[in-house]
């Protein structure tokens, strides 16, 4: 069973982004528009699960399919939509996670959901400090159980995607 950890921000996350997102833009070439860092690791100053998550935008979702061997090369396990449709979902580090890839096509809602949020911690300190101490607390509270884990963290959560979406 995996522990939930949740650690003080970490500087070297950025550049640990930075060497994943050459990986991928590398293997995906001309079809990967761009690659943004989202989730806790990429608000600065903020607590965290250490684990790097990536968001490859691509022209075309369905050419991911074909790379899926490639990616397992490189150490990421296919999820596939994992939940999210229209969504192509990878890890890294097995039990020990250390990436998470989450890849859309142009065009996805969900890509603008995935900036909007990180974009208002990062404009938003005194929020993002909230969360990291939320997630500090639930991580304490509930270490082997992630659902519990993240169950404790929907409602800030929505409140922070309402704020972001600028819905009071």
């Amino acid at each position: 069973m995996r522990k939930v950890t949740v650690t003080d921000y970490q500087p070297e996350w950025r550049q640990q982004f930075q060497l994943a997102a050459k990986e991928l833009r590398e293997l995906f070439g001309a079809e990967c528009i761009e690659i943004h860092h989202i989730g806790s690791t990429s608000i600065e100053g903020m607590a965290a699960k250490p684990v790097i998550d990536l968001m490859p935008v691509v022209r075309e979702i369905e050419v991911v399919d074909g790379l899926i061997s490639e990616m397992e090369k490189r150490g990421y396990e296919s999820k596939g939509e994992n939940g999210l449709p229209g969504r192509r979902y990878f890890q890294r580090g097995g039990d020990e996670r250390t990436h998470h890839v989450h890849i859309y096509a142009a065009g996805n809602p969900e890509i603008d959901r995935h900036l909007a949020f990180r974009n208002y911690l990062r404009e938003n300190p005194q929020e993002a400090e909230e969360y990291g101490i939320l997630k500090k607390k639930l991580a304490h509270d509930f270490p082997y159980d992630i659902e519990q884990y993240i169950a404790g963290k929907e409602r800030l959560v929505a409140r922070i995607e309402k704020n972001a979406r600028g819905e009071t």
